[in-house]
């Protein structure tokens, strides 16, 4: 019996990104970060590494669920919130999708 591919939910990687903006981390200090919870979960068997941060925040690569745990518990915010689409972060992370749209609209009509 095979396993089955679900996708990865659409808004995932713009919070993941949000998480690591709000703890104002970069890709290499999030990578230690998560080791570290995940060392101390007994998950430190898990291969992480900044490229592995840059491909969730892009969308290409889908983190393990033991790494979404983590960053979940990072954010303070239920698993639930990551992972389904159709919840939002809580409010004090608007602020990074505001400043996103703000630089989307310099970047399509600069001034």
């Amino acid at each position: 019996m095979g396993r089955s591919h679900r996708p990865m939910p659409d808004r995932l990687p713009e919070k993941l990104r949000y998480i690591r903006r709000h703890l104002d981390l970069t890709q290499e200090q999030m990578v230690a970060r998560l080791k570290a919870k995940l060392h101390e979960s007994h998950e430190s068997e898990v291969p992480l590494y900044p490229g592995h941060i840059s491909g969730y925040e892009r969308g290409i690569r889908e983190p393990p669920l033991v790494v979404l745990l983590q960053y979940a518990r990072l954010a303070s915010v239920p698993l639930e919130n990551l992972v389904d689409d159709s919840l939002d972060l809580p409010g004090y992370y608007l602020r990074y999708r505001i400043e996103d749209a703000v630089r989307e609209r310099k970047r399509y009509n600069p001034e």
